[in-house]
């Protein structure tokens, strides 16, 4: 299962993608540990990332691509992954389609989350109010401002995958305001439907005992032809044999 989570900031992706985990062993990749993890391992794409990061330059989708595409390659990712943080652009989404094709492989689901954003800088509000009433510790994301600025760049940057994927016919939308229970079975029911939809479109093979019996029919007609083709040359060899035979016969009886 190859699932793609969409939302802006607060709409429960995190959660959710741990469920997701948690149920059925997906692999959560976010590209920001798996850049990290290259530049700490030292591969050649986590050296090239490391120097565009040390000159305060964005790392091309190129190389967010590469790493993804080592990373999915490995054991773990067997089973399947869900995205995190990438693609956040439609350019990036065509460059996983690209990479995900060349492997034999595409998404099975894109999800997305749609929320008030209202709703949620509403809660952000409610939240930070508890925590200081708890003298809790705040962290960036708490502070409603920085909350406003990354909702305006998923709108302007990443909103437009819903329609690129709608395109794709992989978009499947839920209500990301409505409880978490809800909104878990909704994504359940989603990844139900895909999975049937991915089963019902594969080409249907014959299952072991279909494939014997079919090689034993095979191995068949292929011992009775060799059987009829040695018949055959059997009865040729008498007939040239009596003919030989009526010959010297004929031949005795002249002298």
């Amino acid at each position: 299962m190859r699932l793609v989570l969409l939302g802006p900031p607060g709409a429960g992706k995190g959660t959710q993608a741990q469920r997701l985990v948690a149920k059925h062993g997906l692999l959560q990749l976010s590209t920001g540990e798996m850049l990290r993890a290259a530049v700490e391992a030292g591969t050649s794409i986590g050296m090239r990332a490391k120097e565009m990061m040390a000159r305060g330059e964005l790392v091309p989708d190129d190389v967010v691509v590469a790493i993804v595409s080592e990373r999915i390659d490995e054991p773990d990712a067997r089973k399947g992954f869900i995205l995190d943080g990438f693609p956040r652009t439609v350019p990036q989404a065509h460059a996983l389609d690209r990479m995900l094709k060349e492997k034999g492989l595409k998404l099975d689901a894109v999800i997305e989350l749609k929320v008030d954003e209202a709703a949620l800088l509403k809660r952000i509000k409610k939240r930070v109010a508890e925590m200081k009433a708890r003298r809790e510790t705040l962290r960036e994301d708490d502070d409603p401002e920085v909350l406003r600025r990354r909702l305006l760049a998923y709108r302007d940057q990443t909103a437009p995958l819903a329609a690129y994927y709608q395109l794709e016919s992989v978009l499947h939308s839920v209500d990301g305001m409505a409880p978490i229970p809800q909104v878990s079975s909704a994504i359940d029911r989603v990844l139900r439907e895909a999975l049937t939809k991915k089963a019902a479109a594969r080409p249907r093979r014959a299952d072991g005992a279909g494939r014997a019996q079919a090689g034993k029919t095979a191995k068949g007609s292929k011992t009775k032809a060799k059987t009829a083709k040695s018949g055959r040359s059997r009865a040729v060899g008498q007939k040239l044999a009596r003919r030989k035979t009526g010959r010297g016969q004929r031949l005795t009886k002249r002298r």
